[in-house]
């Protein structure tokens, strides 16, 4: 089954879509995502207010750097899995502002399955070939062993030079440990993941 108004589409995997958002995406998204466990490493909980601060964040990267988190999507039926995608850092307290990072954030129900290393062997294939990316970090919280795993196996290099604290968040959800990746190293880091 396709869903209509295919276009906006950024990459597709052997099972999801990646596209750019639509209006009617950031309610749907937000009814579904802003749970206490998926937003546990993240701050808890959004109001309204800081989601649709979020979506115009989403929406200045892709105006500005023509990549922003991308709506990650399930080919089979349509269904909204989450976001995977490339932004430039903005986090207060690090040296990294305007580097790419790659993000991923999954409902629970998407989780296990693989969904996330699938979406983000696409957005760092994207992020060495169209962006031409020297690099790729990805950050997150310690607690967060999950996204670190995917770290890892995504062939990214624990960078705890690099860790900060980032002053948006409370004691609990700092420091934000970053991990790296070069675009030299990227081929063989893809092979290996896929493996």
């Amino acid at each position: 089954m396709e869903p209509e108004g295919l276009t906006g589409i950024v990459a597709e995997t052997e099972r999801l879509r990646l596209r750019e958002w639509r209006e009617e995406d950031g309610e749907r998204f937000y009814a579904i995502m802003n749970t206490p466990a998926v937003m546990r490493h993240l701050g808890g909980v959004q109001d309204r207010a800081k989601w649709g601060a979020a979506l115009n964040r989403f929406e200045n990267c892709r105006r500005d750097h023509g990549h922003t988190f991308w709506l990650m999507e399930r080919k089979a039926d349509g269904e909204l899995l989450g976001f995977c995608g490339l932004k430039r850092v903005n986090s207060p307290g690090t040296d990294l502002i305007g580097q790419f990072e790659i993000a991923w954030r999954l409902r629970e129900s998407a989780w296990g399955q693989g969904y996330a290393k699938e979406a983000a062997i696409a957005s760092l294939d994207l992020a060495f070939s169209r962006f031409n990316a020297p690099h790729v970090v990805a950050m997150t919280v310690p607690l967060n062993v999950g996204s670190q795993g995917l770290m890892k196996r995504l062939g990214m290099s624990r960078r705890a030079d690099l860790d900060f604290h980032d002053p948006r968040f409370d004691p609990d959800t700092n420091p934000w440990i970053v991990w790296s990746i070069e675009a030299s190293d990227w081929p063989a880091a893809r092979a290996a993941a896929l493996a």
